[in-house]
């Protein structure tokens, strides 16, 4: 009996290993004002295997979604995609000014130094779904990312 829980428990070690094949690198949310009811979300996301990120969830906004910014003739505009492609083995960035995830209806002003939650949902090319939580820093007002 004790031989079938072990084989049981090393199995589904090596099953979550295996399937975590998405890493999420120097994630951060800029602080925000009291009563700001938008912030954005950056990264960088790396997969051992072809994904998409297809959607994001925190408990701290009403919605949460994947954006794009981009030029329109003369205008950089901000618009929702249905998700990011994250070709194997390759860094894709979320950062000011290309792809990241915009947080809408804050429930709350979002202070530097706390942690917020944001589940990551990715698809494989098998139609596998998986979801990542990180906890992400929030980063004063004034903060910028290093290049």
């Amino acid at each position: 009996m004790y031989r079938n829980i072990l084989v049981l428990a090393a199995a589904s070690l090596f099953t979550s290993a295996a399937f975590a094949q998405v890493t999420v690198g120097d994630p951060w949310i800029r602080a925000t004002v009291p009563a700001q009811k938008t912030a954005g979300a950056f990264m960088q996301l790396r997969s051992a295997t072809a994904t998409r990120l297809v959607d994001v969830q925190t408990p701290v906004a009403g919605r949460a979604e994947v954006h794009q910014m981009g030029m329109e003739g003369q205008t950089m505009r901000m618009h929702k995609v249905d998700g990011i492609d994250l070709p194997a083995g390759q860094t894709v960035n979320l950062a000011s000014g290309g792809y990241h995830v915009m947080l809408f209806d804050l429930k709350r002003q979002l202070k530097d130094g706390e942690q917020v939650p944001l589940t990551l949902t990715f698809v494989g090319a098998d139609k596998k779904r998986e979801n990542v939580t990180v906890q992400v820093p929030v980063k004063p007002l004034t903060y910028t990312a290093a290049h």
